[in-house]
């Protein structure tokens, strides 16, 4: 995997024996394997170093995971890889709204935190034409991954810039949740499917689409979604 051998990933978790397992597989797997504790010490990580991906447990001490997602969203959009309680299904949706971009359920397989980390990064290892697509009001450039709507900037986690970028790819193209997925998060993503729903309602309130008339990004009912051809 020489594309993300030296890819950074902040483990982050108030049990050791957790973020000593979760860091044993993935320094042998070939990342380079920061640790934090609590949510101020991850916040603080970030901002001195840089990560290209963050596995942030939900229940920590002090500011919980979901406020440190929170407080990490105003200024990076690092990939973040949630861990959740299998019971604690609210977490996970609060998680996807406020930034994360997904998630495995406690009690987990190290193997398979990995394979989501792989997942999350060979997203942004994929290379993607030199392209620029102008729909009216909404601009993306492709090799940029700059987007604006009426010339205004736009910021973008980069999944949403990912699941933009998959609908921009063939404008007017009705695309299932289950394409979306194995554009956006891997063919070998084994999560919900809502989680296509949850980040499309993300997108439309960055674009500043509204949710009850889009005109943007489309629902097509039944389908999955479009990106409007003009």
């Amino acid at each position: 995997m020489a594309s993300v051998t030296a890819r950074t990933v902040l483990v982050v978790d108030d049990e050791a024996n957790i973020r000593t397992l979760v860091g044993d597989y993935l320094r042998r797997d070939g990342f380079t394997v920061l640790e934090a504790g609590s949510g101020e010490e991850a916040i603080d990580t970030v901002a001195r170093t840089a990560v290209d991906l963050i596995v942030l447990d939900v229940r920590l001490p002090g500011i919980d995971g979901i406020e440190t997602l929170r407080r990490l969203r105003r200024t990076s959009d690092v990939y973040v890889l949630l861990l959740t309680a299998r019971v604690e299904e609210a977490d996970r949706i609060v998680g996807l709204e406020v930034g994360a971009d997904d998630y495995v359920t406690k009690p987990f397989s190290p193997r398979e935190v990995v394979a989501r980390v792989r997942a999350l990064l060979r997203r942004r290892d994929t290379s993607r034409p030199a392209d620029r697509v102008d729909l009216g009001a909404l601009t993306v450039d492709l090799a940029g991954r700059d987007v604006s709507v009426d010339g205004a900037g736009v910021t973008l986690t980069a999944l949403e810039f990912d699941l933009l970028a998959a609908l921009a790819s063939a404008p007017g193209r009705v695309f299932t949740r289950r394409q979306l997925i194995e554009r956006v998060w891997g063919w070998d993503f084994f999560g919900d499917e809502r989680i296509v729903d949850v980040h499309v309602r993300k997108l439309r309130k960055a674009l500043g689409d509204p949710a009850e008339d889009p005109h943007i990004v489309l629902t097509v009912r039944g389908v999955g979604y479009k990106l409007a051809a003009a």
